[in-house]
């Protein structure tokens, strides 16, 4: 039967709501495992396990939600995902040992941090290929992070105790802030001009001003702080804690730690919802995604992944 026009209008805005308002996916890529759990974070379940092979890592997701990108560091490639099949779809050659990986806002790039190769590729996701590379100053480089503008691409060097500024556009390297031992997760003010790193051997938190490179604070945090994220508002910030087993709540106002939620063992790499109400955080050892309510900072959930999960992605 043939639905009258305005009826048939209304099913479709309304299918085109839900489909809206639908809780968004977290994807943890297992390290141990070979695998990518896919969560649904509405009722914080695994609802899906894509099998990639080698020792996944860094992992985007596409602005749109349909295709993912996460790095093999055994495999020297990133493996395409299509997450409409959640099957693997393809893979990306981008050089040895790829670790950290970014995506930029409008989704056309990925960096790719090669922490052996000491250089950062760059593949266009328009045409499926690894299309230049950047040698960086500081040795093992361990994450690539878009700045939110896209035009510049940040990069933790772990053994160059730096964090290195590519110019996108210039595909050159053309800044760098010294920093402690191990500076590891990157993570960006809204607007922004503050960068958050965890320094992992100096149990803290470096606050650096985008525009001209300089450290305008340093926030102590748990033991190896790591991870970094940033709540959407921009009020507060999370380190992961790797040797405390828990999540340092900073407020970016103050630059003070007001709160720390134990989680599980080595928590790693973590991500927000997009409305910031959840925070999600790969305890590796704990073979567990801790999930966190940001307004009452507590954990409320764990939820068992893949061995060793390395990081999450919230899309």
């Amino acid at each position: 039967m043939k639905l009258p026009h305005r009826l048939a209008a209304a099913l479709v805005a309304g299918t085109l709501s839900a489909a809206a308002g639908a809780a968004p996916f977290a994807y943890v890529p297992n390290e141990g495992s070979g695998t990518v759990s896919v969560v649904d974070t509405q009722g914080d379940k695994v609802v899906a396990e894509i099998a990639v092979g080698g020792k996944p890592r860094g992992l985007v997701v596409a602005p749109d939600g349909r295709r993912a990108w996460v790095a093999d560091q055994p495999g020297a490639r990133l493996v395409v995902l299509d997450l409409d099949k959640r099957a693997t779809a393809g893979e990306i050659p981008v050089g040895v040992s790829p670790e950290g990986i970014g995506l930029s806002p409008d989704g056309r790039w990925i960096a790719v941090a090669g922490e052996e190769a000491d250089a950062v590729a760059f593949v266009d996701t328009r045409e499926g290929r690894k299309v230049f590379s950047v040698a960086v100053s500081g040795k093992n480089p361990e994450h690539a992070v878009f700045s939110p503008d896209g035009r510049r691409v940040f990069v933790s060097a772990e053994d160059g105790k730096a964090l290195l500024s590519i110019d996108l556009e210039r595909r050159v390297e053309v800044g760098r802030v010294t920093l402690g031992e191990r500076p590891r997760g990157i993570g960006f003010s809204p607007d922004g001009r503050r960068a958050y790193v965890g320094i992992e051997n100096g149990n803290q938190v470096a606050v650096i001003d985008t525009a001209d490179l300089k450290v305008i604070a340093t926030v102590p945090a748990g033991t190896r702080s790591n991870g970094i994220a940033v709540h959407p508002g921009g009020g507060e910030v999370y380190v992961s804690n790797g040797g405390d087993g828990t999540v340092s709540v900073i407020d970016a106002a103050s630059l003070k730690v007001v709160a720390t939620i134990p989680v599980g063992q080595r928590p790693w790499n973590m991500a927000l919802t997009p409305d910031g109400a959840k925070l999600y955080v790969a305890c590796g050892r704990s073979g567990t995604l801790a999930v966190i309510d940001t307004a009452k900072r507590e954990k409320v959930a764990d939820v068992a992944v893949g061995k060793l999960p390395w990081g999450v992605a919230v899309r």
